[in-house]
């Protein structure tokens, strides 16, 4: 079944949006926008329109298990108005209770001075709901990491801060909490079927099977394919384009699973980088490390790792650690399936592998054997929510001994595609892993890269920066040793 309109809920009713209203919203406009353009939700603001600031945060709340409601922070600018079909929007008009007493985020934010000018105020609110609702008296770091996506020029973080430590101690208990049933049957009445908007100068696909995305894949060779819209959105936001075809895949429910055995953890194209998180920790340190410092918690909510192995970025954060892991990227199409390995899937600037007619359906990532080591690392002018100015993902494995049996040594920002340093790994095997010889394979960086200066950095800097991430990784295996 098709539909051509979609549904959500918002202040607690249904709300329906046809897209064939010449006057009314695009396929593409964001949900920043519509809000705008509601006469009762001038809460939320833009700051930036590129998901750095944090004004624009919004919750969306999803059905879970068993009748149960998921509720996360993004970025309402980075969202096309079609992939909030079936959800639940929360805006922070909607927090006050019917009585019209404020939730307990926004009592302690009053109670510590947590706003003074109160641009950026509804955004800090909407984090700090999303935090209330998943985390019962988060840790410092928790409260830091939910933070982390909104940008405060006045108050300061302390009260902020202090009001999030003060207010998410009840057990995410509160008047949604009360209303939980008649959110999910409202939610539960919203028929789940894919959708297709044809309008006069644009189409926008967001198919429920994978199969069906297959075929649009093969009607339409050239529609952009999205999964969290972190990137396409800027494409709209920043440079003001039409997007005349759309396949978006971010309800395709066999690209966000997640399975795993003994060797290996295959991971959906469509699951969101927060997901990612929590799978990655326990057997992929340095994927969990990297996927820490990218971009937000509002970000990682939406972006995914099939989005960011599918643009390519040659700054990509993610793209160096999964060489590092040897993974394999799994591409399909209605000729069947095939697996690249990801050594071979990056071919030039944003291009890939993949053929026309391909979708990515999952990542493969083999578990480390013993006597492995992965780590990664990123530069950046800030430590979180900025870009690399350059990242690696390093790998080492020796004899038993100190001699290097095989490393890989993959950069991200030192050329038009994510990169191995080949040369300096050839001058390390078969060496002893020594400070010395290290040193002396530094100097070849030169010989493997040629990276460019642009806003972030000189290439001088990279090059340097470069061979001092090489160093840092000697000093810290050697320290593992120990």
């Amino acid at each position: 079944m098709m539909q051509s309109s979609i549904s959500f809920l918002l202040d607690g009713k249904a709300v329906t949006l046809d897209f064939q209203n010449q006057s009314g919203p695009r396929p593409t406009t964001t949900v920043l926008n519509y809000l705008r353009g509601l006469p009762t939700h001038k809460g939320v603001k833009e700051g930036c329109a590129e998901g750095d600031c944090g004004a624009c945060t919004v919750v969306l709340g999803e059905l879970g298990p068993q009748g149960t409601m998921n509720y996360k922070s993004v970025d309402s600018c980075l969202v096309f108005l079609p992939m909030i079909h079936g959800k639940q929007l929360v805006t922070v008009e909607d927090l006050k209770d019917s009585k019209g007493k404020p939730h307990p985020v926004q009592e302690t934010m009053v109670e510590t001075d947590g706003s003074q000018c109160g641009f950026c105020t509804p955004g800090f609110v909407m984090s700090l709901f999303s935090l209330y609702k998943s985390v019962d008296k988060p840790s410092r770091d928790q409260i830091d990491d939910a933070l982390t996506g909104n940008l405060c020029r006045c108050t300061g973080y302390r009260p902020i801060i202090e009001a999030a430590a003060r207010s998410c101690v009840h057990q995410g208990r509160d008047h949604f909490s009360d209303y939980l049933p008649q959110t999910v049957v409202l939610l539960r009445a919203i028929p789940n079927e894919s959708i297709q908007i044809q309008t006069s100068d644009q189409k926008y696909f967001r198919p429920l099977a994978l199969t069906e995305a297959l075929s649009l894949k093969r009607q339409h060779p050239d529609a952009l394919v999205m999964g969290g819209a972190t990137d396409i959105a800027l494409r709209v936001t920043k440079k003001h384009e039409l997007l005349t075809t759309v396949i978006d895949i971010s309800a395709i429910e066999e690209l966000r699973r997640v399975v795993e055995s003994p060797s290996m953890l295959t991971i959906g194209a469509g699951v969101a980088l927060s997901n990612v998180l929590s799978v990655a920790r326990k057997d992929f340190p340095a994927l969990y490390d990297m996927l820490s410092v990218f971009g937000s918690q509002q970000i990682r909510n939406l972006a995914t790792l099939g989005g960011n192995l599918g643009t390519a970025s040659p700054i990509g954060d993610t793209l160096p650690v999964l060489i590092a892991y040897n993974a394999k990227v799994l591409v399909q199409s209605l000729l069947g399936r095939r697996e690249i390995p990801i050594d071979e899937y990056f071919i030039g600037y944003r291009k890939t592998a993949r053929k026309p007619d391909e979708l990515i359906t999952a990542i493969a990532i083999p578990k480390l054997k013993d006597g492995s080591l992965v780590k990664s690392y990123k530069v950046s002018k800030r430590k979180d929510l900025d870009i690399s100015t350059v990242s690696a993902g390093f790998r080492l494995e020796r004899d038993g001994g100190t001699t290097v049996k095989s490393i890989k040594l993959a950069y991200g920002g030192m050329a038009e595609r994510p990169k191995r340093a080949t040369n300096v790994e050839e001058s390390l095997i078969g060496k002893s892993w020594s400070r010395e010889n290290v040193e002396s394979a530094m100097k070849l960086v030169e010989k493997d890269f040629q990276p460019i200066s642009d806003a972030r950095s000189s290439a001088e800097f990279r090059k340097i920066a470069a061979g001092n991430l090489l160093i840092k990784f000697w000093s810290e295996t050697e320290e593992s040793r120990k």
